[in-house]
């Protein structure tokens, strides 16, 4: 393989790969509330009356990230995350 095949072949997995990003600042009111940015929600397709499950990841004992994500999808993230592991121990 050449380098230059090398290199479109590296960024073409970049393309495909998920990734995070900060996408915006946000600020929390008096009441535990905030405003997802309309730019946010509009390329999330994030519509009024939609569920998100709010996903927190610990470190130390605290929660150091939060995440939203929609709960028609926490199925299937589950189920990917939670059937190989059902598999392995029910084979062993």
């Amino acid at each position: 393989m050449t380098d230059k095949n090398r290199t479109s072949s590296q960024e073409a997995q970049k393309k495909e790969q998920c990734c995070c990003s900060v996408e915006s600042v946000v600020t929390v009111d008096e009441r535990g509330q905030m405003v997802l940015p309309k730019g946010i929600r509009e390329k999330a397709n994030i519509k009024p009356g939609d569920k998100l499950a709010v996903v927190g990841w610990e470190r130390e004992g605290k929660i150091c990230c939060v995440a939203l994500i929609r709960t028609e999808d926490v199925d299937g993230m589950v189920k990917g995350f939670l059937a190989p592991m059902m598999r392995e121990m029910v084979s062993e």
